[in-house]
């Protein structure tokens, strides 16, 4: 086996293992790794073999120091080193690894952020309800205050509460409780409370149900009317307001049978005043304080028609009663006058064509005479001394004279 080894080349220790080893083995490669994870050297030794070509020219060549060349002979060795500085390769992926810190850090600030964020959301939620439940209970306390269709009318934003009015076509009822003054002498204060605070609270109800807007209350007088806010036509207004009286004379019947079991000796007996016209209605007042209600001569005498009914009647303008003609029966009574009005006016007496339905209740008190007749409520074994106890008295009343 021959080396080709040039003369200056000064061999280390691992050629001249190397060297060994190629002695030993022509077709054996040799390697050697040194250095530490951070800072390696590879170096790989592998011989040079000579070919056919090889063994020709180099035994023919004048500068070859060697004449005797064979196929398979070992010219020399090639080497090959590599160095792999892991150290100080590293920050080559510094902007790859600055890129990931800054998006760790961005993930986290927005985590943090968002975190933070709920627990405002949280926060503003909670504070939020607390307002609004605040709210809720402000807005029902104002709506005691206020008719159903102006409170909603203004919680909706149909109408802004400005000072505002307009001249509306409506249909207007007052009622009073006969004698309210005397009655407020024979009750205690704490019953005439309960007493007058069911009966208004009855009316407003059955006002609610027919559509009317319940004004006002001025002490036991109540003023309500139909045709605003919403209108159903002014036919169909006064149509509704007269069913509605309808409505409470009967109810306030039934309220009296109650409060009589109770021990009330002389309950309430209203009458009532229905009047159709043009009335400014509206925002009236100040910006600090308003009052939203009606101003006219047409309201003016509705209350006076109500001032002439009897206990338990109602009585309507000339005008209301052509309306609702086709439906009740009415008696003219004495035209009268009023401030504001140039004409007289002929009021009429309304009573309901279904007598049986309307009247069927009789109440009425003098000295001398209480009598409460629920006509609808008395079976047949009751009618009959019912109407042996009436005819006696007949009877005797007859006598005296």
């Amino acid at each position: 086996m021959a080396l080709c080894q040039p003369g200056p080349h000064q061999f280390d220790d691992f050629e001249r293992q190397a060297l060994a080893i190629l002695r030993a083995d022509p077709k054996a490669d040799t390697n050697e790794v040194s250095g530490s994870i951070f800072n390696r050297n590879v170096r790989l030794v592998t011989p040079i073999i000579m070919a056919a070509g090889c063994v020709s020219c180099h035994n023919s060549h004048p500068d070859s120091p060697k004449r005797d060349w064979k196929v398979g002979d070992v010219r020399g060795i090639e080497e090959v080193t590599i160095q792999q500085p892991i150290a100080a390769n590293i920050l080559a992926f510094k902007y790859l690894i600055g890129y990931f810190a800054l998006v760790t850090i961005i993930g986290v600030t927005f985590i943090v952020q968002q975190r933070h964020q709920a627990r405002i959301i949280q926060a503003v939620n909670q504070e939020l309800g607390r307002t609004n439940a605040f709210l809720l209970t402000v807005s029902r306390k104002i709506a005691k205050y206020l008719s159903p269709q102006h409170y909603l009318s203004i919680f909706s934003g149909e109408k802004d509460v400005t000072i505002s009015t307009e001249r509306k076509k409506l249909t207007i009822f007052f009622s009073d409780i006969v004698n309210f003054t005397a009655t407020t002498e024979r009750l205690q204060p704490e019953d005439l409370t309960a007493l007058l605070n069911e009966y208004l609270t009855e009316m407003s109800t059955i006002a609610a149900r027919h559509g009317g807007t319940v004004n006002k209350f001025i002490g036991d007088a109540i003023l309500i009317f139909f045709g605003d806010p919403a209108t159903r036509g002014v036919v169909e207004d006064a149509r509704a307001c007269l069913a509605m009286s309808f409505e409470m004379q009967a109810r306030l019947t039934d309220l009296n049978a109650k409060w009589r079991n109770q021990g009330i000796e002389e309950p309430f007996q209203i009458r009532i005043g229905i009047n159709t016209g043009y009335c400014n209605v509206g925002n009236f007042g100040s910006d600090d304080r308003m009052d939203y209600t009606i101003i006219g001569a047409e309201a003016n005498l509705a209350a006076r028609l109500q001032s002439i009914a009897q206990p338990g009647g109602i009585v309507a303008g000339y005008e209301t009663y052509m309306l609702v003609s086709n439906e009740v029966d009415g008696t003219a009574l004495e035209p009268i006058t009023l401030k504001g009005i140039s004409h007289p006016v002929v009021p009429y007496a309304i009573q309901a064509r279904d007598k049986a339905r309307h009247a069927a209740i009789y109440s009425e008190r003098s000295p001398g005479f209480d009598l409460f007749l629920d006509v609808g409520t008395i079976d047949s074994t009751a009618a009959d001394r019912v109407r042996r106890v009436l005819e006696e008295a007949l009877s005797s009343m007859r006598d005296r004279k």
